[in-house]
């Protein structure tokens, strides 16, 4: 079904796939030497990232996109640091959309506030607002946006419009600010891997499907992290490109940077739909295109999938769940135990009758399950049967209004409402814990983009506890028919032809907001109470002193736990307000103990000596002085900070948030053995936290302290052997070290965050 290469590889004409190592089979096929220098520049990936640098070699690259998009979890943050830095108009069309915070449930009227702030940003600055209900995100973006050779820059992880021809990438919103400032997105060329597809999808297996298949080979050995996912070979024509976009909006899951597809004909019409016709390019690889490694999938061989919790990469095929499930869901549960901290019980084993496993809850919504095609295929699978009056509930969410207004005029939404199918608009809160959080030891099968511990919505530290698995929207509708039983989509044979979409533009003229262009400055931006500034955060001093706040072992942390999806949303236009959940999930005194060290640090900033108010701090500097060279160094000299450890943080979402809740309430550093994403470790960057990284296992303990001198010389140099302290008796020396940065990046950190970069300037 799926092989993954060792090594580079050759691609010869679009069709063969020759291993580096065989290389003369190159010159065979084509007369041509095989120069891989010369053949990575035949990718597609390459001509578009050419196109979009402002370096002037290929080797770090300076990209400027085409456009941006948010949404109201984010957009809020990314308008005030940019304001903050000096920002008059938006230079680029940048699409606002309302689709996280949609339902205004939590908080009173601060959700509503941000969508009127949204609307008063886009007056102002010139930008596009998509009203909540209107559209996903990504759905507006393919529709209205994305087309062959662009570049996307998004505020959420799952910005991929590959299957268009966009490489688009979801970074924090710091990134977005420099776009929104003229700067830059600054990176090392990526390597770029080859998604190789021959054969074509049965009957019955979709999108989600395919996705799941290939993040289950390529998640856990990082085969794809921070490389650019290249969909190439024949079997790419074999799918339709609505399907295709459900395939490509999962790569995110991958730790890929990004995704760019082949386009063919399918994506032409797509986008001649959507009256963007003039968006069409051919996009193909070169005759000899060479690529650091390949992922071939034969699409015939895939079967329904599904990822069980607690990741979209814990893969089974529903057949093989099915045969084992006592042994398969004992492990689930084993997880769920760690997971949990015995805080609150979640089993799968109990669910299991007459051999066959029932589920709660069933969901079909957002960028990946929302489109037509999933929606009107479940609509088929539903129509005349009934998903029965027990405790299984399934709900449909369309991924935006053209889309809903195309099912209903072919009696799709009565035939899903028939059956029992609640129908809502468009909203991400499936896919983060804001919307139908499944009941206590729930299980709830979702086409969505992630099921991650809690990210449904349960507390385990208020003793509840659900999960989520991931399927796609036929085997969701196959198991809605059965009542709630587990079953595969294969089991029916009703998936014929997906009849042509035709889209209609009625909901965007009459409800969208276009003011890209037409900015007007002398606008003022519409404040809720909610609404705060973020708070002034120091330079950089020339030596640290950090405090362990918070050691977390596990093999990966998401940024769902570093803060907390869900209703914590609501909050998130509150820097300090917000910052309260900080680790909230996984670590809950960490708030109280970094709130601590920050007490310390602003006395410091304002001129009283920290030991007045801890008297610890004086047998730590005295440590301090007795190491060599260090002798004269003072207390109202040294920057004090809270540090996380963690093994590999920073999966999932790209919301900034993950590493500014810690800045804002005293963070100074994370210390990891490695980055999960590169827009985690861009995120620490942009406000002003040091990236440490260490090899060697940590000795010290929550409440210990580390001291690094000449913080702020060493960013001046190779980074590469940092010596630091543990204050203990005795002092430990230990080296860590800072993977590269750029100068701007360095600069940024010296200067204590993003906006008094931009300040400074």
């Amino acid at each position: 079904m799926i092989s993954l290469y060792e090594g580079g590889v050759y691609l010869v004409n679009g069709r063969e796939v020759v291993p580096e190592a065989e290389a003369a089979r190159v010159t065979a096929l084509t007369g041509k030497a095989a120069d891989p220098g010369e053949a990575r520049r035949g990718t597609i990936a390459y001509s578009i990232l050419k196109e979009h640098n402002t370096a002037e070699g290929m080797e770090q690259l300076k990209l400027r996109f085409d456009a941006m998009a948010s949404h109201d979890i984010t957009f809020v943050g990314i308008v005030q640091t940019a304001k903050a830095s000096g920002m008059e108009q938006f230079p680029i069309p940048y699409v606002l959309t309302n689709c996280h915070n949609t339902l205004c449930a939590v908080g009173g009227t601060i959700n509503e506030d941000d969508h009127m702030f949204g609307l008063s940003a886009a007056k102002k600055y010139g930008g596009i607002y998509v009203p909540p209900h209107i559209a996903v995100i990504h759905q507006y973006m393919r529709e209205m946006m994305a087309g062959c050779g662009k570049m996307i820059l998004g505020s959420d992880s799952h910005t991929r419009y590959g299957a268009l021809g966009t490489m688009a990438i979801g970074e924090g919103g710091g990134e977005l600010v420099k776009q929104l400032l003229r700067d830059t997105y600054d990176v090392a060329y990526p390597g770029v891997v080859a998604i190789y597809l021959t054969g074509a999808p049965a009957p019955g297996v979709g999108p989600q499907d395919i996705a799941l298949a290939i993040i289950g080979a390529v998640f856990k050995n990082g085969y794809v992290k921070n490389k650019v996912m290249e969909f190439v070979g024949p079997g790419v024509s074999s799918m339709t490109t609505d399907y295709r976009n459900g395939v490509d909006v999962m790569t995110t899951e991958t730790t890929c940077l990004t995704s760019i597809w082949r386009t063919d004909e399918d994506t032409e019409s797509f986008l001649a739909l959507h009256g963007r016709g003039e968006d069409y390019r051919r996009l193909d690889p070169a005759d000899i295109a060479y690529y650091d490694g390949c992922v071939a999938v034969d699409l015939s061989a895939v079967k329904p999938m599904i990822a069980l919790p607690f990741h979209p990469s814990n893969t089974f095929e529903i057949d093989e769940l099915n045969a084992n499930l006592e042994d398969i869901l004992g492990e689930v549960e084993k997880e769920a135990e760690r997971i949990s901290g015995s805080k609150a019980s979640f089993t799968l084993r109990d669910k299991i009758q007459d051999k066959k496993l029932m589920v709660q809850q069933g969901i079909i919504a957002g960028c990946a399950g929302g489109n037509y095609t999933n929606v009107i295929q479940a609509a088929r699978a539903l129509k005349g049967r009934s998903c029965g009056y027990d405790e299984f509930s399934l709900a449909v969410y369309p991924s935006s209004q053209p889309v809903f207004m195309d099912l209903v005029k072919r009696g799709a939404v009565s035939d899903l409402m028939e059956a029992g199918a609640i129908i809502r608009t468009a909203f991400c809160g499936p896919c983060f814990g804001a919307g139908d959080t499944p009941c206590n030891n729930g299980l709830s099968i979702r086409h969505t983009t992630r099921n991650f511990p809690n990210r449904e919505g349960s507390k385990p530290g208020n003793g509840q506890m659900a999960a989520v698995a991931l399927m796609d929207a036929r085997s969701i509708a196959a198991t809605a028919a059965n009542g709630g039983v587990l079953t595969s989509a294969l089991e029916m044979d009703c998936w014929d032809a997906v009849p042509a979409y035709e889209f209609d533009s009625t909901s965007y003229d009459r409800r969208v907001y276009q003011g890209f262009g037409n900015g007007d400055g002398k606008r003022e931006l519409v404040y809720g109470p909610n609404i705060k500034d973020w708070p002034e955060m120091s330079p950089l001093a020339d030596n640290i002193l950090l405090k362990v706040c918070s050691k977390i072992m596990d093999a990966v942390t998401t940024t769902d736990e570093l803060i907390p999806s869900g209703e914590t949303s609501s909050y998130r236009s509150n820097p300090l307000g917000l910052a309260e959940f900080t680790l909230s999930r996984r670590d809950p005194e960490y708030v109280g103990r970094t709130k601590e060290v920050d007490r310390l640090e602003k006395a410091r900033v304002a001129g009283t000596d920290p030991s007045d108010l801890a008297p610890e701090l004086i047998p730590l500097f005295e440590k301090i002085r007795a190491i060599p060279g260090q002798e004269a160094v003072e207390i109202l000299d040294t920057e004090i900070g809270s540090m996380v450890y963690a093994v590999k943080p920073g999966d999932g979402s790209a919301r900034e948030q993950a590493a500014s809740c810690q800045r804002v309430i005293g963070g100074l550093a994370n210390i990891v053995k490695e980055y999960a994403t590169k827009r985690y470790r861009s995120n620490v960057m942009n406000w002003g936290m040091l990236p440490f990284q260490m090899e060697a296992e940590p000795t010290f303990e929550v409440g210990d302290y580390l001291y690094i001198p000449g913080i702020r010389k060493l960013l001046d140099g190779d980074l590469k052997e940092i010596k630091a302290y543990v204050l203990k008796d005795p002092v430990e020396e230990i080296t860590l070290f800072i993977a590269d940065m750029t100068p701007e990046e360095r600069a940024i950190v010296k200067a204590g965050c993003l906006i008094n970069y931009n300040r400074n300037r």
